[in-house]
């Protein structure tokens, strides 16, 4: 991922022009900030691997705007428990553009919380973020109303765990495709599902907590 002017550049660019199409509404501000926020993951991908290498006209629509059509669950001053945060996806576009929201950032790897603390201060979000730097499956789930998850590791196998361990009668968002679906079918789940913008079989998943 390039990291000069003109990839942050493009990147607004391409965030501009797509966002009617995930019905996301952004201000000028908003767009500046997620603007740094690229800029910074792009400085710190090469050592980290926080995403897969891509063009900002990529990271634009398949990393951030994507992460943005949570914005249509939450409700006021809603709770966050974002699992398997890594490069900050999909939460912190999310605390970017939505001052109202707090979140609980849970990532296992030491180096990427180091990476998310850096990314709230500087977008000015540390005052709304909390990060624990532990498995999920290592913590009591804090206070939140929603769960999301984008990235979790061998993500497949700990569906059912994380619909255990989350709050009772919160509501999981989560990304994935057709064998997502399989596995919360197998699990008797009760889900919603959208079909991201722009993909075949991509969806976000609406899924209840386990009781």
């Amino acid at each position: 991922m390039k990291m000069d002017n003109e990839a942050v550049e493009r990147f607004e660019r391409s965030v501009t022009v797509k966002a009617q199409d995930f019905g996301v509404e952004l201000t000028d501000e908003n767009i500046r900030d997620l603007g740094r926020y690229y800029a910074l993951l792009a400085r710190w991908n090469e050592r980290l691997h926080l995403v897969a290498p891509c063009e900002p006209e990529e990271f634009a629509g398949r990393h951030v705007l994507e992460s943005l059509l949570l914005l249509k669950f939450f409700s006021e001053q809603s709770r966050v428990i974002d699992v398997g945060s890594g490069g900050g996806l999909p939460i912190i576009p999310c605390l970017i553009v939505r001052p109202d929201l707090n979140a609980t950032l849970i990532e296992s790897s030491q180096k990427k919380s180091i990476f998310l603390r850096e990314v709230l201060k500087q977008t000015g979000t540390g005052k709304r973020g909390t990060i624990i730097s532990q498995r999920f499956t290592d913590v009591e789930p804090p206070p939140g109303k929603f769960v999301t998850s984008r990235a979790l590791d061998d993500f497949m196998n700990q569906i059912a765990t994380l619909l255990q361990w989350a709050p009772e009668g919160s509501t999981l968002l989560l990304f994935g495709g057709e064998s997502m679906r399989d596995k919360l079918d197998q699990l008797t789940a009760s889900y919603r599902e959208m079909l991201i913008p722009g993909t075949e079989k991509r969806f976000l998943f609406e899924v209840r907590s386990s009781v």
